[in-house]
């Protein structure tokens, strides 16, 4: 029998560091790209069915998949907690002030309806969240990602602790980098990300107070006397259908019309402005606004670092049957 050269000591210490290089090598394959290939090979072909044949009945649903990515990803976790409705002891993050205007979920549920047909149990809420934001985001005119499945959904709602993590629109440039920052995503990729804000529109509710009792005077006066026609009061009704778009001009086009727009003071929101105005911000727009190509390649690389924060692993969470209520 062969005898060790290392002393007991030394023995455990290996012991211990191959442990742990197999625990960082698990939790790194806990997402991966085909991570379906064999439980459910068509459930990525089956979500972009989806997401396409809702686009072309409910085009802004697009833009409800981008958004729910931020607001499911930035709060702790990729896990759907977002998802989640109130029931006994537990309170929906869709509760919070941050999820003001957000829509189109019942749509989710469709798409983990088609899912589940395919592959009972086995496809994640998260995952259709990720996937269908990437596929989203394609039908508005940004370049396909390759992005990580295997998320698992929580089991709990973090509605108490959403403003906590999600900026908010009139928040200073500083503060929002730094809650940014706190996942991965760098100054770069946070000026890419706001691009976003080229597709969808803007509640009356979140503007009025750069018209109203002063316009704003960072705000071009023509575009101001514009927004005071969509929002003639300073009390607008929060239930009212009452908003401007973020881009007149491609209104459903992610591109980088946005970032020329706020190179113009015509930005809807204080956020919009402080891109321009924040030195470590304003290069970027620039840049992204004389080159499209180069804001799609940021915007999809933020879109990718901001899918897979702090994904739960399978020991951390479960696959939801239906993704508005946990198993």
């Amino acid at each position: 029998m062969a005898t060790s050269n290392f002393s007991p000591a030394a023995t455990r210490f290996i012991t211990l560091l191959f442990s742990l290089v197999l625990l960082l090598h698990a939790g790194e394959s806990d997402i991966r790209l085909n991570y379906y290939s064999e439980s459910c090979p068509r459930a990525e072909e089956i979500v972009k069915e989806q997401v396409t044949k809702l686009y072309h009945i409910h085009g802004n649903t697009a833009v409800s998949w981008v958004r729910n990515l931020f607001h499911d990803c930035m709060v702790k976790s990729c896990d759907a907690s977002l998802l989640l409705e109130n029931t006994k002891g537990l309170e929906s993050e869709k509760m919070s002030p941050r999820s003001f205007g957000m829509r189109n979920f019942k749509y989710v549920n469709t798409i983990k309806q088609a899912v589940e047909k395919e592959c009972a149990e086995t496809v994640s809420c998260a995952d259709v969240i990720a996937l269908s934001a990437r596929d989203g985001a394609v039908m508005l005119g940004a370049p396909h990602i390759a992005m990580k499945t295997g998320r698992k959904d929580s089991t709990e709602s973090y509605a108490g602790v959403v403003e906590n993590f999600i900026p908010n629109h009139n928040d200073s440039m500083s503060f929002v980098l730094s809650q940014f920052q706190a996942i991965g995503i760098d100054a770069e990729g946070v000026v890419a990300l706001l691009g976003a804000h080229s597709v969808g529109r803007v509640h009356c509710t979140n503007l009025v107070h750069r018209l109203y009792p002063e316009v704003d005077p960072t705000l071009d006066p023509d575009y101001a006397i514009y927004l005071k026609n969509r929002c003639p009061s300073p009390y607008p009704d929060p239930q009212a259908v009452e908003y401007s778009r973020n881009d007149r001009k491609t209104p459903m086009i992610l591109d980088n019309m946005y970032y020329k727009n706020i190179l113009e003071h015509k930005g809807l929101l204080i956020v919009d402005q402080q891109l321009v105005s924040d030195p470590n911000t304003s290069p970027f727009v620039e840049k992204m606004a004389s080159d499209m190509g180069y804001f799609h390649d940021q915007f999809s690389r933020a879109l990718l670092l901001l899918s897979e924060n702090n994904p739960l692993s399978d020991d951390q969470g479960e696959v939801r049957k239906d993704c508005r209520y946990v198993n």
